[in-house]
Parts: C-alpha cells; structure tokens; sequence
C-alpha cells in the first residue's frame, strides 16, 4: 500500500509491513533527458513494486531530493551531506516509531550512496537496542546488473549517466520527455582501465570528480543506443532485483537470533 493513502488509525497494523523509501534527484541529465530523470525513474520501478506487491510493503513518495553537488555546473538543486544524512535520519526515526522493523532505502541516484550509508551507520548506534530491526539500503542497478548486463549494448563504459539504459527508461516510460535528436554519446572513452567509468563497474580507487570535468554535455555513455523496447527489458529487470531483495529481507531474522544465542552463553 502507499503511505500517503493511510489514515492515522491504520498505521498501527502496518508495522509489520517492509516499509520501502524511494530516493531520486533533481539533476542535470544531459541535453536529451529532464533533470527529474532519476526521480521518474525509481517512481516508475517503485509503483510496480508496490503494485504486485500492495499486501507486503507500505511504499512512501519519492524522496525527490537528492545530493547532486557534482551536477552543480550544468545544474541542480542538491543537499549537502550533512542535512541529507539528517534527512534519511528522519525519515527513519519516523518509521521506527510508527513500528517499522523493516526500512529498504531504493535508491535511484548515485550521488546518495554516501550519505545513505553514514546515515545508516548512525541510525545503527542509535537504535542498537532494536534487535530486529533492519534498514537496508541498495541502487537499482547494483539489484539488476546480470540483468542489466545481459540487455546493454554498449560496452562497459557505456552505462554511467543519461546513459543507454536512463534513456531508454525514459523511452519506455515518458517518450514525451526524451529528444533523441540530442542523444549523443559522451564522457571519457570506454577503455580508460582504471577510470572506466559505469555503473555496473566499481572501480578499485575514489576520486572525487565534477561532472563537468568528466563530460562536456553532461552525458556519460551512449544514449544514441537507447530504444523504448530495452527500457521495458531494463525496468522489468529493475523490479525483480528489487522483488528478490525484498522476498529475501522479509525472512531476515538473524540479528535476533545471534542476539539470543550471545545472551546464553556461558561466561
């Protein structure tokens, strides 16, 4: 069910429920794609979700705000680390106190990966005294990447941002949105070894970049190989990533477990 439909009477009974945060942006997508782009997107894969499964999770809007100082050249609006990691805090303290023992944090943008885990290691101290309960946190893409590796075309350097599959996504979904005839590939080469960059490929190091240092359009990848039928496959793709997860997170129980086992030990 969506949160937004309960009435304050019914929220006790939801506590059993996954409770499911979607997390986006509002972001420079290069100059083919809107920059509400990855908000569009996880609200599209979380609304399928929330459909086939309206009777086991309890889905929130979408969290449209994003960290995106790195877009801030072309274009943004972005919190910073501090105020986005107190923003997941809250979202979460919320829940927790609604009843929720479950939280999946779905992301739909890179730039969140950061602060989404600062947050969560603070929310762990914080509730170290709930044994059951689990916040988990995953992007879309890391879920599906077999899949999604399986449906690209481009070779790896080819999926980074406003990308072949975004693209695509967004032809399936919102053709209106997407000009094709802007559509260019762009960014470092594909073959840069240890600076190649995808989203389906961590490399060894960090280094922080701006975007605009990266790409003179604002594009990493080739969205000139994007069509309507691939973002039906990737979106498909992105949902059972996210229905295997969560088929996996409903049976979760081990931190209770291995909490009642340390508690009988014998000194």
């Amino acid at each position: 069910m969506r949160l937004e439909n309960a009435r304050w009477p019914e929220l006790a009974d939801l506590s059993k429920r996954l409770f499911v945060v979607p997390l986006g942006s509002l972001e420079q997508h290069g100059p083919h794609l809107p920059v509400f782009t990855d908000s569009l997107i996880i609200s599209h894969i979380a609304n399928r979700v929330e459909q086939e499964r309206s009777d086991q999770i309890v889905l929130l809007p979408v969290q449209w705000l994003g960290h995106s100082p790195h877009h801030r050249r072309f274009g943004c609006v972005s919190l910073d680390i501090p105020p986005y990691v107190e923003m997941i805090r809250g979202i979460c303290r919320s829940l927790i106190h609604l009843g929720a023992r479950k939280i999946f944090l779905l992301n739909g943008h890179g730039g969140n990966d950061l602060p989404c885990k600062v947050a969560q290691r603070e929310l762990k101290s914080e509730f170290e005294s709930l044994e059951n309960l689990y916040i988990v946190y995953a992007a879309y893409w890391n879920l599906a990447a077999d899949d999604f590796n399986a449906i690209r075309e481009s070779p790896m350097g080819g999926m980074g941002h406003a990308c072949e599959m975004e693209t695509s996504i967004l032809l399936a979904t919102d053709p209106a949105l997407v000009d094709m005839s802007k559509a260019k590939a762009a960014g470092p080469s594909p073959e840069m070894g240890y600076r190649t960059i995808d989203m389906l490929k961590q490399p060894p190091f960090s280094l922080i970049n701006e975007f605009d240092e990266l790409s003179e359009t604002g594009v990493l990848g080739m969205p000139n190989l994007a069509t309507a039928e691939k973002g039906e496959r990737f979106l498909e793709a992105a949902c059972n990533g996210v229905f295997r997860l969560l088929d996996e997170l409903a049976g979760w129980d081990f931190q209770h477990k291995l909490s009642r086992a340390g508690s009988n030990r014998t000194p």
